[in-house]
Protein backbone atom coordinates (compact mmCIF):
# COMPACT_ATOMS: atom_id res chain seq x y z
CA UNK A 1 0.00 0.00 0.00
CA UNK A 2 0.80 3.85 -0.49
CA UNK A 3 3.44 4.45 2.45
CA UNK A 4 4.92 8.34 2.75
CA UNK A 5 7.33 8.77 5.19
CA UNK A 6 8.46 12.37 6.45
CA UNK A 7 11.74 13.42 8.27
CA UNK A 8 13.84 16.24 8.89
CA UNK A 9 12.09 17.98 11.27
CA UNK A 10 13.57 20.06 14.25
CA UNK A 11 13.53 22.93 15.38
CA UNK A 12 15.69 26.49 14.44
CA UNK A 13 16.03 30.05 14.87
CA UNK A 14 14.88 32.77 12.92
CA UNK A 15 16.73 32.70 9.36
CA UNK A 16 17.57 29.47 9.88
CA UNK A 17 16.97 26.21 7.04
CA UNK A 18 15.82 22.89 7.30
CA UNK A 19 15.42 20.18 4.33
CA UNK A 20 12.47 17.57 4.90
CA UNK A 21 12.47 14.68 2.84
CA UNK A 22 9.34 12.70 1.82
CA UNK A 23 10.31 8.81 1.03
CA UNK A 24 7.38 6.98 -0.87
CA UNK A 25 6.89 3.54 -1.19
CA UNK A 26 3.86 1.23 -2.54
CA UNK A 27 3.05 2.85 -6.24
CA UNK A 28 4.25 3.83 -8.80
CA UNK A 29 6.06 6.85 -8.42
CA UNK A 30 6.57 8.65 -11.77
CA UNK A 31 4.17 11.12 -13.18
CA UNK A 32 2.20 12.02 -9.73
CA UNK A 33 1.57 15.17 -7.86
CA UNK A 34 3.22 15.09 -4.29
CA UNK A 35 2.36 18.05 -2.37
CA UNK A 36 4.06 19.41 0.25
CA UNK A 37 1.46 21.05 3.46
CA UNK A 38 1.49 22.42 6.78
CA UNK A 39 -0.70 22.73 9.89
CA UNK A 40 -0.34 25.16 12.87
CA UNK A 41 -2.48 24.28 15.79
CA UNK A 42 -5.83 25.74 15.41
CA UNK A 43 -5.13 26.58 11.75
CA UNK A 44 -6.68 24.64 8.76
CA UNK A 45 -3.78 22.33 6.48
CA UNK A 46 -2.28 24.97 4.01
CA UNK A 47 -0.44 23.98 0.91
CA UNK A 48 2.98 25.30 0.80
CA UNK A 49 3.98 23.55 -2.90
CA UNK A 50 4.36 20.51 -4.69
CA UNK A 51 6.23 18.72 -7.40
CA UNK A 52 4.96 17.07 -10.50
CA UNK A 53 6.99 14.12 -10.48
CA UNK A 54 6.84 13.54 -14.50
CA UNK A 55 9.50 16.51 -15.09
CA UNK A 56 9.88 17.89 -12.20
CA UNK A 57 7.76 20.82 -12.44
CA UNK A 58 7.21 22.63 -9.11
CA UNK A 59 4.58 25.00 -7.72
CA UNK A 60 4.82 27.42 -4.82
CA UNK A 61 2.72 29.11 -2.14
CA UNK A 62 2.99 33.07 -1.96
CA UNK A 63 4.24 32.74 1.43
CA UNK A 64 7.21 30.37 0.80
CA UNK A 65 7.94 31.49 -3.18
CA UNK A 66 11.78 32.29 -3.22
CA UNK A 67 12.35 30.99 0.51
CA UNK A 68 11.43 27.22 -0.07
CA UNK A 69 12.65 24.93 -2.47
CA UNK A 70 11.00 21.74 -3.62
CA UNK A 71 13.27 18.98 -5.39
CA UNK A 72 13.25 15.08 -5.50
CA UNK A 73 15.60 11.97 -6.28
CA UNK A 74 13.71 9.88 -8.57
CA UNK A 75 15.97 6.67 -7.88
CA UNK A 76 15.18 7.20 -4.43
CA UNK A 77 11.38 7.80 -4.72
CA UNK A 78 11.87 10.80 -2.59
CA UNK A 79 10.95 14.49 -2.42
CA UNK A 80 12.53 17.04 -0.30
CA UNK A 81 11.84 20.37 0.57
CA UNK A 82 14.59 22.61 1.09
CA UNK A 83 13.25 25.55 3.82
CA UNK A 84 15.68 28.55 3.69
CA UNK A 85 14.93 31.97 5.39
CA UNK A 86 12.57 30.16 7.96
CA UNK A 87 10.60 32.38 10.07
CA UNK A 88 8.49 31.89 13.28
CA UNK A 89 5.10 31.59 11.12
CA UNK A 90 6.54 28.94 9.32
CA UNK A 91 6.11 27.01 12.78
CA UNK A 92 3.87 24.08 11.91
CA UNK A 93 3.76 20.13 11.69
CA UNK A 94 4.68 19.39 7.75
CA UNK A 95 3.09 17.07 6.09
CA UNK A 96 4.11 15.31 2.53
CA UNK A 97 1.16 14.13 0.30
CA UNK A 98 0.11 11.88 -2.54
CA UNK A 99 -2.33 13.40 -5.15
CA UNK A 100 -5.79 11.38 -5.69
CA UNK A 101 -5.49 11.82 -9.37
CA UNK A 102 -2.38 9.81 -10.65
CA UNK A 103 -1.09 10.85 -14.08
CA UNK A 104 -2.52 14.28 -13.67
CA UNK A 105 -0.11 17.30 -13.37
CA UNK A 106 -3.35 19.54 -13.67
CA UNK A 107 -4.50 19.63 -9.99
CA UNK A 108 -0.90 19.85 -9.33
CA UNK A 109 -0.08 23.46 -9.68
CA UNK A 110 -3.54 24.34 -6.78
CA UNK A 111 -2.10 21.70 -4.35
CA UNK A 112 -5.44 22.04 -2.60
CA UNK A 113 -5.54 19.36 -0.15
CA UNK A 114 -9.19 18.08 -1.26
CA UNK A 115 -6.72 16.38 -4.30
CA UNK A 116 -4.41 14.36 -1.92
CA UNK A 117 -5.40 11.31 -0.60
CA UNK A 118 -2.56 9.75 0.97
CA UNK A 119 -0.54 11.65 3.58
CA UNK A 120 2.76 10.69 5.49
CA UNK A 121 2.81 11.17 9.45
CA UNK A 122 4.19 14.73 9.48
CA UNK A 123 6.97 15.95 10.83
CA UNK A 124 7.36 19.07 13.51
CA UNK A 125 8.71 22.12 12.23
CA UNK A 126 9.42 25.11 15.04
CA UNK A 127 10.75 28.17 14.51
CA UNK A 128 11.88 30.62 17.34
CA UNK A 129 12.27 34.37 17.08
Amino acid sequence: QVQLVESGGGSVQAGGSLRLSCAASGYTYSNNCMGWFRQAPGKEREGVGSIYTGGGSTYYADSVKGRFTISQDNAKNTVYLQMNSLKPEDTAMYYCGLSRHPGSWFNCQYFLARDFGYWGQGTQVTVSS
